[in-house]
């Protein structure tokens, strides 16, 4: 796809403390509404490779098979979170980082990727949409080979990769974003982030009311630690406080610490498997405390993260074969 968007092509993975810290303080100064600008830039970040020591720790804290030369269908959303992030806590992004809910996710995998391979990623914010809640904005992170320019690729799983999603990241200039040799994504994805604010009625679309959907048949229960959010954490580099411990959590009105709602569904489509072509759809309901104990449910296509007792819907989803059958 080629596009006259612009492009800052980035040197390396943004480091993800500093945005938090920026997002944080800037976050006052928002005034979030669903006619605002947002920013424009595609960041793209090319000749990644895969920090296989992360990844591992990542497949293990999600309960993915280690030492598969694949990586998790949710692996990218790792990779592409610190350029959202920096796109999310920059001055002309018109939400505010510090309340922002992740509502949902889509997933389309094209097709296997090698953990030994190399990518470019490309994120940028699509746009933003009233809720009947606030404002809405979409942000979209797309996969593409990479050329492995200098660098041959690791033969197995024991390597060690030669980027990760930490560290600084520099801007190696501006362009058009046409991608590797004209290539198409191999891995797409479409997150939502709500701002909650008082609506008025021209900026509140109707939703239709629904019952809430009946129990999946559970098909295990698992008791969590507290430290998952400390593990998924250092695995993925989103150490947002709110995941860490209850005194940090409290701050933010949880009375303990919560999981990542990537962790949630993560460890969901762990438990359920993928097509190698594969569509996802997630949606995260409510917050999981941690410690505590989760019931998961699947049938048909379709799976959830539901409390103890069965009774509160943590996290949904569905997934099918891409292209459907």
């Amino acid at each position: 796809m080629t596009t006259t968007t612009p492009a800052a092509t980035l040197t390396g993975a943004p480091a993800l403390a500093p945005l938090l810290a920026r997002g944080a303080l800037l976050s006052p100064l928002k005034r979030p509404r669903p006619d605002a600008d947002f920013p424009r830039t595609r960041l793209v970040l090319p000749g990644l490779r895969i920090d296989l020591a992360k990844l591992a720790a990542y497949e293990r804290v999600c309960g993915f098979a280690t030492g598969a030369d694949a990586l998790p269908v949710t692996y990218p959303h790792v990779l592409g979170f610190p350029l959202a992030m920096r796109l999310m806590s920059g001055r002309d992004f018109p939400l505010p980082l510090l309340g922002l809910v992740h509502t949902s996710i889509t997933v389309t995998r094209h097709a296997p990727m090698p953990a030994t391979g190399t990518y470019e990623l490309t994120v940028y914010v699509e746009g933003l949409a009233a809720h009947r809640r606030g404002t809405e904005a979409s942000v979209v992170t797309e996969v593409r080979p990479g050329a492995a320019a200098g660098r041959g690729a690791a033969s197995a799983r024991g390597a060690t990769g030669t980027a990760g999603v930490a560290g600084t990241a520099g801007v190696a200039g501006t362009a058009g974003v046409a991608g590797v040799a004209g290539a198409d994504p191999v891995w797409e994805s479409r997150s939502t982030y709500l701002a909650r604010h008082r609506t008025t009625p021209a900026h509140a679309p109707e939703e239709p009311s629904a019952e809430p959907p009946a129990p999946l048949p559970a098909l295990a229960e698992w008791p969590l630690g507290g430290d998952v959010g400390r593990r998924y954490a250092a695995a993925s580099g989103d150490r947002n406080p709110i995941h860490l411990h209850p005194l940090t959590a409290r701050l933010f009105g949880f009375p303990r610490a919560i999981a990542h709602g990537m962790w949630t569904v993560a460890r969901c489509l762990a438990e359920h498997g993928t097509p190698d072509a594969a569509a996802v759809r997630a949606r995260f309901r409510a917050p999981v405390l941690l410690p505590g104990t989760v019931t998961y449910g699947a049938g048909h296509g379709r799976f959830e993260m539901r409390g103890g007792d069965g009774r509160r819907l943590h996290v949904s989803g569905e997934v099918a074969p891409y292209p459907a059958a």
